[in-house]
């Protein structure tokens, strides 16, 4: 057995050879200027090419259901028309800029500080351009699934809610099953603030693991709510399937 000293002396090597990796190591912020087309309507913004080492930072890039709820949307843009809309899982911001396009007020929100600094910077760049909405309420918001105190900092400002909830891709941000409850939870909240029918919860939802598929489907139903597939949706984004929901209360 070796003297204190010695056991001393080995506790400060082993402790020296731990790598203390700032958090700034797994952030990668080299943002480009991109551009979306969807319809007649064209987004620039800021966004990764890639993905950040990160597993919490997928917030940075647009992912395919994005891409498919945007395009539902400028395909059917009637629906946004003068409507308040809160998105959850805004990511870089793509949907909800171009809901702002429609829309009298959008509230974007993500739980990822990192992901907001780049959320906020497109809201800045889309508010600082000619767009055709410039009247358009549009802001970012922090909201991490679950949260009742984020969620209660929103409804303070916007008492009377939304007419429209938002998601689009949000699995990318739920690949722990575990979550799929906290996703719902928020949503079923926010659907409660209106009388049934007067708030929808439109999913762009992008199937890449059959134990999820079921997952959303049964927490839908756990939580008193109709889910209803929308008619000609079902298509393949990338090499996935990808489908839009309408979801409500019962």
């Amino acid at each position: 057995m070796g003297s204190e000293s010695e056991q001393g002396r080995k506790a400060n090597e082993e402790e020296e050879d731990i790598v203390c990796l700032d958090e700034s190591f797994f952030i990668n912020d080299d943002y480009q200027l991109t551009t979306f087309t969807f319809g007649s309507n064209v987004i620039e913004l800021y966004c990764l090419q890639s993905a950040s080492t990160d597993f919490d930072l997928t917030g940075q890039l647009v992912w395919p259901g994005a891409m498919l709820m945007n395009g539902y949307l400028s395909e059917n843009a009637e629906i946004l028309q003068g409507c308040s809309v809160l998105e959850l899982g805004s990511g870089v911001g793509i949907t909800g800029v171009l809901c702002s396009k429609f829309c009298r007020k959008v509230i974007l929100t993500d739980h990822n500080d990192e992901v907001l600094k780049i959320l906020n910077k497109n809201i800045d760049l889309y508010e600082h351009s000619s767009g055709p909405n410039p009247s358009a309420e549009l802001e970012a918001a922090k909201l991490e699934w679950g949260n009742s105190d984020h969620l209660g900092e929103i409804l303070k400002k916007h008492k009377d809610g939304f007419d429209l909830i938002l998601g689009a891709d949000i699995y990318i941000l739920i690949f722990q099953q575990s979550s799929v409850p906290l996703l719902f939870d928020s949503a079923e909240q926010l659907l409660r603030i209106r009388e049934p029918g007067n708030c929808k919860f439109i999913l762009a939802y992008v199937s890449r693991a059959k134990q999820m598929d079921s997952a959303i489907l049964r927490e839908g139903a756990q939580h008193g709510m109709l889910m209803n597939e929308v008619p000609g949706t079902r298509c393949t984004v990338g090499n996935l399937e990808g489908v839009i929901f309408e979801i409500a209360l019962k």
